[in-house]
């Protein structure tokens, strides 16, 4: 039996240029982490993890966790948080999540 994991909306999340996020040194993208895009391979359609460009957008979530896509917990891409990366996010992303976000969390 296949347990369909439920899709959660975290209450705040970024978009980036995947060039913004590899100026990271710290930075790695699994390709299996990425969606999957459908793909015609001799007649067949295949799903396939898709391979990410520069110009690409991510999603860094409220916890600075990185994802391909809106959703929380789906599509994750990079989720070696750590003080260095929220320094970075910070710093050169500019990223914060909004005051009235944080105060309603949890």
């Amino acid at each position: 039996m296949n347990v369909i994991e439920k899709k959660v909306m975290g209450k705040y999340c970024k978009a980036y240029l995947v060039k913004q996020l590899r100026q990271f040194d710290q930075w790695a993208e699994p390709a299996q982490s990425t969606r999957q895009d459908q793909q015609n391979l001799d007649g067949q359609t295949a799903e396939a993890s898709r391979e990410l460009t520069d110009d690409d957008i991510l999603y860094v979530q409220e916890n600075y966790v990185v994802t391909d896509g809106v959703f929380l917990n789906e599509n994750i891409v990079f989720d070696r948080v750590s003080p260095e990366w929220m320094t970075f996010c910070k710093e050169a992303l500019n990223f914060a999540v909004p005051d009235h976000v944080a105060v309603n969390q949890g």
